[in-house]
């Protein structure tokens, strides 16, 4: 099953990033002589880029558990929304998908709407 691959793969590639969280690049960068300010920034960037990346490949193990828990509950592939099937197609191209494709839609919108501020 590809969830599965998917899974193992971004394990993988999490609990690897995560032992090598050492910053040993920015250790480097900063024992540089002489440092500048500009390196220390170019450090704190790639510390942060370094977060971000976990944290999104976190995001993904945790739809993709998820997904596991509706399979077993035999509920994948059911718009937890509008109750509706989600599309063979739509499951195809993102398997993680809680939503059928009207429902993401609306979703999406109404997640941009309340993002926004008003004055």
């Amino acid at each position: 099953m590809q969830l599965k691959r998917d899974y193992q793969a971004l394990l993988i590639e999490v609990r690897q990033e995560l032992e090598n969280t050492g910053d040993q690049h920015r250790i480097d960068l900063l024992n540089n002589e002489p440092g500048d300010s500009g390196d220390e920034s170019m450090a704190n960037e790639l510390a942060d880029f370094k977060r971000a990346w976990v944290d999104r490949h976190v995001h993904e193990l945790r739809d993709i558990e998820t997904a596991f828990r509706r399979i077993k509950d035999a509920t994948y592939g059911v718009c937890i929304d509008c109750g509706d099937e989600i599309s063979f197609d739509r499951l195809q191209a993102y398997p993680t998908a809680k939503r059928c494709i009207v429902c993401q839609e609306k979703h999406e919108r109404e997640y941009a709407q309340a993002g926004r501020h008003s004055m």
